[in-house]
């Protein structure tokens, strides 16, 4: 991974454009939206985009800001950039960001303008939802991992609540009136066809996301594992809770909700 995807809040906060034309115009708009107060040079105290034609002159701003500390976008010239601009798929408060650590503005657009068909209008409306009913759901499932568990299963596709369909603004009240209590935990043996995680299916790529506890042998590479939740606890093991005979491949069991 080149860069750490970063969502930084920055309301009222300056952020320093050096620079005019088009290019720069276009980030003080998209910099505005964010909230940002734009400031010149000498007020940077944090961030700052750098659109100069000229080289020795944008690389001479790079160098004045960085020595003071700040971090800085310096727009296509990727070798300078402490940070770069992605591609935003606005759904407010749900945001998508599509980068490409500067290779390619035109593949990151691209790829945006995808999920944007898939993605409906009302998907910040299901966000808001979840947020306000944060508490009921904590009364509901006390315990971290059943409420992860509910959520993930009312998320799923073809789920209560599948971020990819278009529900009513009571939507998230419903489900929590609906739901029934968490069945027990379960093992799922999950057989990896390659070391490639991109030769992972569908379905093996959405259990990973979804399990609590992920029981590995130590062979299986760690571009695979990479797929699962971040939280998710990894035990390595030789051995595996019923493990079948006469398996070709690599086996993860995955401990989840049944």
């Amino acid at each position: 991974m080149h860069s750490l995807p970063l969502f930084v809040r920055l309301k009222d906060r300056p952020v320093a454009i050096v620079g005019e034309g088009m290019a720069a115009d276009a980030k003080r708009r998209l910099l505005e939206r964010a909230g940002a107060r734009i400031v010149s040079e000498e007020q940077a105290e944090a961030l700052a985009i750098v659109v100069m034609e000229d080289d020795d002159a944008a690389q001479a701003a790079v160098a004045r800001l960085r020595a003071r500390g700040v971090l800085v976008n310096a727009v296509d010239r990727p070798a300078l950039c402490d940070f770069t601009l992605p591609a935003i798929v606005d759904r407010d408060p749900v945001l998508i960001a599509v980068g490409t650590g500067g290779a390619s503005a035109g593949l990151a657009k691209a790829v945006r303008q995808r999920i944007e068909t898939l993605l409906p209008a009302g998907l910040g409306r299901l966000a808001d939802g979840l947020a306000t009913a944060r508490n009921m759901m904590r009364a509901r499932w006390p315990d971290a991992r059943d409420r992860r568990r509910a959520i993930d299963a009312a998320l799923a596709v073809g789920g209560p609540l599948d971020p990819l369909t278009e529900h009513q603004a009571d939507a998230v009240a419903g489900w929590l009136s609906a739901s029934e209590e968490m069945d027990s935990v379960r093992f799922v043996a999950l057989q990896i066809a390659s070391a490639d995680p991109d030769d992972l299916t569908i379905r093996a790529a959405r259990l990973l996301g979804q399990a609590d506890v992920i029981y590995h042998h130590p062979d299986v590479p760690a571009a695979i594992l990479q797929r699962a939740r971040a939280d998710a606890h990894r035990r390595a093991r030789t051995t595996m809770p019923e493990a079948p005979e006469n398996v070709p491949g690599l086996v993860l069991w995955l401990e989840m909700a049944s």
